[in-house]
């Protein structure tokens, strides 16, 4: 879209301005990225020429559209008092009338593109991403509950073409996972699981029941961006890196090596143990993986602590200790308590069914947004279904 010139009013502009989020940091940021551009050295690292191109690229397409935007205004106001203006002709109150709707819906449109367009994008979305998924309360039930959710999560990354690294697994004695940590590979897949992080809760009649009674039992799930060597340093005077024979399932192979590699990371206590290859390398090599990652979320819960806390109760935090989904046997039913959405549909689900969940927590987030970018007081509904 081209830019729309106009000039108008000092005052005018600034009673237009207020319906839309200040232009003008974003006005100052084009200027700066084009002045990047502009230095003969800017090509010299691709990876980030590319990146300040396409930034450059949505600004220049967000202050367009807002310029526009502005004008619309304008015309919608001139409308509106040739509409009301009883000494014009009554032909020309009658167009400014006929007019009046499609202004609406062209402005009411730009004005969205223009908010999406605000709201910055999380530099963490396109990343690969670590799950962590263990058993929390309730015992042996809760461990096979953990492998359902790993079959569920492999099975939504099938349906997308992403891949399946195992990094770490400690099964139960009924085939189940005490805690079991894989890399999921592909496209955009921190911004399609982000939101399933936290406590996990299921409502059954256990198989060893033997008075038919539904048991309750929990499951964490963390969901971390993979971060790259940039992301985080780590000073090796921080880790205490200790070597053990690998123990469990595995093969003679594994269990015969001195192969799994325990690292603690001495400044926040963080302990990450892998010893699913045979190779001490590689179980180092996908220990640090994980530690970056840990590392990375840790870094970024703090930032976003600092200047976004107002968003904390909104979709929710991702916190462990929240439990933010239900998985109801006896009524077919999964709930997700952070905005309401219960659907019955649970076998599909556990299918690797996730997409409307996924799309209904995306919409909720950008509904946040939008309030946000506005100033309003965004309320999502909640349902405490399940709760007795």
């Amino acid at each position: 879209m081209g830019a729309c010139k106009l000039a108008v009013s000092t005052h005018l502009l600034l009673y237009l301005m207020d319906q839309l989020p200040d232009i003008y940091p974003f006005k100052r940021r084009l200027e700066e990225l084009a002045a990047n551009m502009a230095e003969p050295s800017f090509y010299s690292n691709p990876r980030k020429a590319a990146d300040i191109t396409r930034e450059h690229q949505k600004l220049q397409k967000m202050v367009e559209e807002y310029e526009c935007y502005l004008k619309l205004e304008i015309e919608e106001l001139d409308a509106k008092a040739m509409a009301k203006d009883a000494s014009a002709e009554s032909a020309m109150r009658e167009l400014a009338q006929a007019e009046l709707p499609e202004i609406e819906v062209r402005r009411l449109a730009l004005k969205q593109s223009i908010l999406l367009s605000m709201i910055p994008p999380e530099a963490t979305d396109s990343r690969n991403t670590v799950m962590e998924i263990r058993a929390g309360t309730g015992g042996e039930e809760a461990a096979l509950f953990a492998a359902e959710l790993t079959r569920c999560y492999q099975r939504y990354a099938d349906d997308q073409g992403w891949k399946i690294q195992p990094m770490s697994s400690s099964p139960s004695d009924r085939g189940g996972f005490k805690e079991i940590i894989f890399l999921i590979i592909g496209i955009d897949v921190y911004k399609q699981l982000k939101f399933e992080s936290g406590v996990h809760r299921v409502q059954r009649i256990p198989l060893t029941e033997a008075n038919g009674r539904v048991h309750t039992s929990t499951v964490t799930v963390a969901v971390l961006p993979e971060a790259e060597e940039v992301d985080i340093h780590i000073d090796p005077q921080d880790l205490e890196i200790t070597v053990t024979r690998a123990s469990g399932p595995g093969g003679q192979g594994v269990n015969t090596t001195d192969s799994a590699v325990q690292i603690v990371h001495k400044p926040t206590g963080l302990i990450i143990t892998c010893a699913d290859e045979r190779s001490q390398i590689k179980n180092k090599a996908r220990a640090m993986t994980v530690l970056r990652s840990r590392l990375l979320k840790l870094k970024e819960d703090e930032e976003k602590a600092r200047y976004a806390a107002e968003r904390r109760n909104q979709i929710g935090s991702g916190d462990r200790s929240e439990r933010i989904r239900t998985y109801s046997f006896p009524q077919n039913r999964v709930t997700d308590h952070r905005i309401g959405l219960t659907l019955y549909s649970l076998p599909q689900i556990l299918e690797g069914a996730l997409q409307p969940i996924i799309t209904a927590l995306q919409k909720a987030d950008y509904e946040a947004k939008f309030a946000a970018l506005t100033g309003q007081v965004y309320s999502p509904q909640r349902d405490n279904s399940g709760d007795e």
